[in-house]
């Protein structure tokens, strides 16, 4: 089996959280440590996500809010060719998490460039860091597949989302290259309509 690298978000992925579980019940699973989980570096988590896979060639990702943003900073970095697919679930849109989080987290523009490896979105309705319309853009912009979980927050432990075995069946399909079938989104001013960003 491949290794799958946790990546949590801000504040890390706390006992009874998914990741934490999955750390648990996986032993292919390994977490990336970062220096603060609290005040994320972009740039830094970013580097030490690479580092993991360069070490841990073709593995499969397994990224949370800010990690999922993190994960999809990966398409353009030299180490991108290693990973085997990427489970990015819960992205968040910079404008809702520095207006939820204050003097704690300065998110910048969503990385927008296409992934070059299997992806899976996995997307909530009622997500209080990003929309599901722009989730929905989101994922046609990286050429993920989108899983849409209905209304499940920011799929978190706060709505419910412990040791959540779906995740896991998820991470297998990545494995065996097998993907859902993007449903047709309207493209007209992506960019232009994708959190506000204009081209």
């Amino acid at each position: 089996m491949p290794t799958k690298l946790i990546v949590p978000g801000l504040n890390g992925s706390g006992e009874g959280h998914w990741q934490d579980y999955w750390l648990q019940d996986d032993p292919d699973a390994i977490l990336v440590e970062q220096s603060d989980w609290t005040k994320p570096d972009i740039a830094e988590w970013t580097a030490r996500v690479e580092d993991a896979v360069v070490r841990h060639p073709g593995c499969i990702l397994v990224a949370h809010s800010i990690g999922a943003i993190v994960v999809a900073g990966l398409a353009t970095r030299p180490a991108r060719h290693l990973v085997k697919g990427a489970l990015l679930v819960a992205p968040c849109d910079p404008l809702r998490v520095n207006g939820l989080h204050p003097d704690v987290v300065e998110l910048r523009d969503l990385p927008l460039d296409r992934l070059p490896f299997p992806s899976l979105l996995v997307a909530s309705r009622n997500d209080p860091y990003m929309t599901f319309e722009n989730a929905v853009l989101y994922a046609e912009q990286l050429g993920s597949d989108l899983i849409d979980l209905g209304s499940a927050g920011h799929i978190n432990i706060a709505s419910g989302y412990g040791r959540w075995k779906r995740g896991y069946r998820l991470a297998a399909r990545l494995d065996r290259h097998e993907y859902v079938k993007v449903r047709d989104v309207p493209r007209a001013s992506l960019l232009e309509s994708l959190f506000g960003l204009r081209s």
